[in-house]
């Protein structure tokens, strides 16, 4: 293993240039990232390497907020007609993250700065899209049909970001943009919308049943692309499959808890809970804690904010006392399920058991 001393030595004898020693160091120190220092067998996870990062989150809020206020000065009594100057606010905007992202993403390789710096990258082309595009008299009166474009072509942009930077959350930001889009589009199709909380309280039935179903098993697939070729997970690749679970999994369960839940009775609920026991297994052989904790806690938020019954209440209690014992004894069971998998299942691709 090449040391820090070792990179000095070769600096003072002119091998290498200082640049380059810092560009190893900072190649290594992105490898390992999350996964240094956790124990065999666990998950890796990382929202910041250090209070820095979280002061440096600070500073894009309160300068993206400046920006914005100093646009409001700048426009004076034009700021009703924002839509004329939609154009250029989004370029300028644009340009300046993308510029911050050159520096704290690509040569700083942070990471809270680099998730902060994406969601304002996608919300700045998610304003600029649809104020340019889309037609607000339209939208006034709740007919959103002309919204689902202006949005996927922000989806793209967001696209175009992450291929640029490879930040690893903005992969679950092109996720959540196709559903938005793909749900605005099915719900502007019916008309005229009633109320905008309609988009959010995805129906068990109808096109949202089949936009959550197909787009989540896409969702999924391509969050296994990007594991099965990092199975021992030391690259961005695992992080980006670690955020394309989270979305998959609350859309594959979106109809069946739905369905379920709304029945409120004891059968149901054990329905729910076998479903939720093919979840687990499926999360165990992929080694995906978050998979299965993004699907448990999608169930959890829809008893306690859309169904209100004991049969709900008690399905919450039970996930509980399933999620202790699974976090207890996760290796274990992952071991012996690994040895019940039949042989067509590419295990060579997946992590490794640590029993």
């Amino acid at each position: 293993m090449i040391e820090h001393d070792d990179l000095k030595a070769a600096v003072g004898s002119g091998l290498i240039n200082e640049k380059q020693a810092a560009d190893l160091i900072s190649l290594s120190d992105s490898r390992r990232g999350a996964r240094e220092n956790l124990n065999p067998g666990d998950e890796p996870f990382e929202l910041f390497k250090g209070f820095n990062e979280i002061f440096i989150v600070i500073g894009l809020l309160i300068l993206s907020t400046g920006w914005w206020g100093v646009v409001a000065l700048a426009l004076g009594d034009e700021i009703i007609n924002l839509q004329d100057y939609a154009l250029w606010v989004t370029l300028i905007g644009a340009g300046f993250l993308w510029l911050l992202s050159e520096y704290f993403v690509r040569k700083r390789r942070m990471v809270a700065p680099a998730i902060a710096l994406s969601v304002m990258f996608a919300a700045n082309a998610a304003f600029g899209f649809t104020a340019v595009i889309s037609e607000p008299f339209m939208v006034a009166q709740n007919d959103y049909s002309s919204v689902p474009f202006p949005l996927l072509l922000a989806t793209l942009a967001t696209l175009f970001y992450w291929w640029r930077f490879r930040v690893p959350f903005a992969m679950a930001m092109i996720a959540v943009g196709l559903f938005i889009v793909a749900v605005v589009y099915a719900a502007s199709r019916a008309g005229p919308v009633d109320d905008l909380s309609e988009f959010f309280l995805l129906s068990a039935g109808g096109p949202f049943a089949w936009i959550t179903l197909v787009l989540g098993l896409l969702v999924f697939a391509v969050a296994m692309a990007f594991d099965m070729s990092d199975p021992h997970r030391v690259t961005r690749r695992s992080a980006n499959g670690f955020w394309l679970h989270v979305v998959a999994a609350p859309a594959l369960v979106n109809t069946v808890a739905l369905s379920l839940l709304d029945q409120d009775n004891n059968g149901s609920n054990m329905i729910l809970l076998a479903v939720l026991a093919l979840f687990a297994v499926v999360a165990i052989v992929i080694d995906r804690r978050s998979f299965l904790i993004a699907a448990i806690g999608y169930i959890v938020a829809l008893a306690a904010t859309v169904f209100d019954g004991d049969g709900a209440a008690l399905t919450v209690l039970v996930l509980g006392i399933v999620l202790l014992l699974l976090g207890a004894f996760w290796e274990r069971i992952r071991a012996r399920i690994l040895r019940l998998m039949p042989g067509f299942i590419p295990l060579h691709r997946l992590p490794p058991s640590q029993v």
